[in-house]
């Protein structure tokens, strides 16, 4: 469905940010994308929505397909419509309005017939929101808002949601909660969904196949139970050394490259 191959980005024509990505989506799956701060993982989703352009980037190489069509080069608002929404880092709500406010603003795509649906769905899948939906957002918690920002992409009814960073600044009890529901979207809506996660560990868990950037490349990839076992992975990025004793991330000094392997 979503298909990346050998994209160059570049920001101001002087920063190199992607150096020749090559990943794949198929329809109806969940795919992560792992990485450090800074690896590239926020610049891959900007490239595939468009957003890339509003921060004076541009796809320099390669090309982006959906559905074998090419959209790099189009703008956010054509690739919305094609049914890609784009919840960004960072909890973007607006808020002065409404949660229900919020949500009207995200079904501007929308048939107006539809909203009714498209309300019971979000209050299906976020409950919390139903209860809070005559609240200004911002007056939200951190999770109650990144579950506002994932119900506000839904009401566009997308096919295909990129989400950056779904867990960041969350405690632990929002973030399996907020998991669990992207699970349940997918199974049940069955929503194809690129997942960027900081926190590999739960990323590994809800998601059927994984890719891992460092410094704008993809070094390693691989289905998730594969790469969940791979020691390499486990060190880098889970903090677990082999024989299943912590270790602090600062302490991991080198990780070593390996071939990226296919299913």
């Amino acid at each position: 469905m979503l298909k990346l191959t050998d994209v160059e980005v570049m920001y101001g024509r002087v920063i190199l940010a992607l150096r020749g990505v090559t990943l794949e989506v198929p329809e109806g799956s969940i795919v992560a994308l792992l990485g450090a701060n800074g690896a590239g993982k926020s610049t891959t989703l900007k490239a595939i929505s468009g957003l890339i352009r509003s921060e004076n980037g541009e796809v320099t190489q390669g090309h982006i397909e959906l559905d074998g069509q090419r959209i790099d080069g189009k703008d956010a608002a054509d690739v919305v419509k094609r049914g890609v929404m784009h919840v960004m880092e960072g909890r973007h709500v607006f808020p002065h309005l409404t949660v229900h406010e919020n949500l009207i603003a995200g079904a501007h795509t929308a048939p107006s017939r539809d909203l009714k649906s498209k309300f019971d769905l979000v209050y299906q899948y976020f409950p919390r929101l139903k209860d809070r939906q005559g609240g200004r957002a911002g007056y939200l918690s951190g999770g109650e808002q990144q579950m506002l920002a994932i119900g506000r992409a839904l009401m566009a009814n997308p096919r295909t949601l990129l989400l950056d960073e779904p867990s960041l600044g969350l405690a632990p009890m929002f973030v399996q909660e907020i998991f669990t529901i992207i699970r349940r979207i997918n199974a049940e809506a069955k929503t194809t969904i690129l997942l960027v996660e900081q926190n590999a560990r739960v990323a590994l868990q809800v998601a059927h196949y994984a890719y891992v950037m460092e410094n704008g490349r993809i070094v390693l990839s691989g289905p998730t139970e594969q790469l969940s076992r791979d020691e390499g992975v486990q060190a880098f990025y889970l903090g677990v050394t082999a024989a299943g004793e912590r270790r602090s991330y600062r302490d991991v000094k080198h990780y070593r490259r390996r071939k990226a392997w296919i299913a």
